[in-house]
């Protein structure tokens, strides 16, 4: 069963862009493995608190993720 995991921050994508990652990613793993796979793909997308994440040591929120 294919999978995949989409973590993203909180409050900063609309319904309609995530059933839109759903739908491409779904895509992707039929593309890859055969439209068998279209059936049995799971895709989370989900939602991480503000400041819930880092990189390279740092805490970012999505005030600094959109350059403010």
């Amino acid at each position: 069963m294919p999978f995949a995991n989409f973590k993203v921050p909180a409050g900063t994508i609309t319904p309609s862009q995530k059933q839109k990652i759903v739908e491409t990613t779904t895509d992707l793993y039929a593309e890859i493995y055969g439209e068998r796979a279209r059936a049995t793909t799971v895709v989370l997308v989900e939602e991480v608190p503000d400041g819930g994440w880092g990189v390279a040591g740092h805490v970012l929120t999505a005030a600094m993720l959109n350059g403010e």
